[in-house]
Formats: C-alpha cells, sequence, structure tokens
C-alpha cells in the first residue's frame, strides 16, 4: 500500500514537473516564428496600434492580428484600447531582453545568422561606433545624431540631441544637416537596415557619416538616457 502511494506521488510530481516545463516551453513557441520576432523589435521602439504594426511588417490586419494574439497569450505583450484602436506595447523590459538575447544566442551559434544578416545589411563595415565611443563624442559636440527610424518611433523615444529625419526623407532634406560636422546615424537596432541606407546615402553625397554598431532597442537595455518628444 505504501509503495503505491509512493508511486502514486512520484506519478504526480513528474506530471507537475511536465507543465512546469510545458509552460515555460509557451513562451517559446511564442517565439518560434520569424514575423512574430519581428513584431517584437517593432515593439521595442515603442507602443504601436495593429494596423501600423502591420504596414511596417508588410502583413494584412487579420494576420497581424493573429500573430500579436499568440504573443499576449504568451504574456510576452500587453493592450490598451482607445476608442476602437488597440495598442500594443511589450509586457515589460525583460520582453525586450530576451528577444535581444536569443538575437545574440542565435548570432553566436547558428551557422545561418551571418550569411542571411549580410544578404539583408550588406558586408559589415569598419567605421561604425560603439555607444561608448559615442557618448564620448556627443559629449564633445563635434557631431550630429541622426534618428532615421518613422516620426513616430522617434516620438516614443530617441537619444537625447539626436534629429529625426526618416530615412525615406533624407535625400530631399540632407540640407537640413550641417555640411561641415561627422553625422552619426542609428536606428531600431543592431539588424536594422535603415541605418545602413542612411550611411550610404550620406557618403554618396558626399558627407562624412558613421553608424551606430547596434540601435535603440540596446540604448534602452543599456538603461542609457532617452528622450520622448
Amino acid at each position: 500500500m505504501e509503495k503505491a502511494r509512493n508511486q502514486v506521488g512520484a506519478t504526480a510530481d513528474r506530471t507537475a514537473k511536465s507543465e512546469l516545463y510545458e509552460a515555460f516551453a509557451a513562451t517559446g513557441k511564442a517565439l518560434s516564428n520569424g514575423k512574430r520576432l519581428e513584431l517584437l523589435d517593432l515593439l521595442a521602439q515603442g507602443e504601436r496600434t495593429v494596423e501600423a504594426l502591420a504596414r511596417t511588417a508588410g502583413l494584412n490586419l487579420t494576420t497581424a492580428s493573429a500573430h500579436l494574439q499568440t504573443l499576449k497569450q504568451a504574456g510576452l505583450v500587453a493592450t490598451r484600447r482607445d476608442g476602437v484602436r488597440i495598442h500594443y506595447r511589450l509586457a515589460g523590459d525583460d520582453v525586450a531582453a530576451l528577444y535581444d538575447q536569443l538575437r545574440r544566442v542565435a548570432a553566436r551559434h547558428q551557422a545561418a545568422v551571418a550569411p542571411a544578416r549580410t544578404a539583408y545589411l550588406g558586408p559589415e563595415e569598419d567605421d561604425t561606433l560603439t555607444r561608448d565611443e559615442m557618448r564620448t563624442l556627443l559629449a564633445t559636440g563635434r557631431v550630429v545624431t541622426l534618428d532615421v527610424r518613422p516620426a513616430e518611433e522617434y516620438a516614443a523615444g530617441h537619444i537625447p540631441g539626436a534629429l529625426s529625419i526618416p530615412v525615406e526623407e533624407l535625400a530631399d532634406r540632407i540640407g537640413e544637416l550641417p555640411a561641415d560636422t561627422e553625422v552619426v546615424v542609428y536606428c531600431r537596432g543592431a539588424y536594422c537596415a535603415l541605418a545602413h541606407d542612411a550611411v550610404r546615402l550620406l557618403r554618396a553625397r558626399g558627407r562624412r557619416a558613421l553608424r551606430l554598431d547596434d540601435g535603440m532597442l540596446e540604448w534602452r537595455l543599456a538603461e542609457l538616457p532617452v528622450d520622448a518628444a
């Protein structure tokens, strides 16, 4: 009888343990889709409506909503209603940190990341700045910081003193940048193409331009100062 009770207890323990690990796995399952990771990347820049997320991620509303519901069920995003609009945001800074760490682990251990990165962003550049180097230059006042993300992302939070010129407007607004000052460009994060495109355009127009080697996601995670419009 005692042995039977022990077996029942052991079975219950195994069941409880399995349920615990399944609960952990639910987070992994929510992250196991490239478009959902892209949505997290966008939400790391600030709160967005479903419509804005769908447009930026190249999704139709139905698909974007389904992905966001999966992320919400996993506890990774939260919502608020403003009239008929639903606004999404990350559930916490720890979600942004989890997304960042996932990318770092993948880059370190997944052979497919490097060629995919090069195909998307182009070859690695030598003339980039780290966050510490950028902060040192900013303190001297000898550089202009340029944020080339969409205006709503800039408004949600940007590096103090940065100018906002979305990359699609840069060719027409390049005259707003001082011609004799070096420009440091940044965008969403380490895998954001906007800053790469902006630096190429600036250099093609004869401007001195450098790129921050990561972006706003990593800046926030480092708990560095952020201004909001």
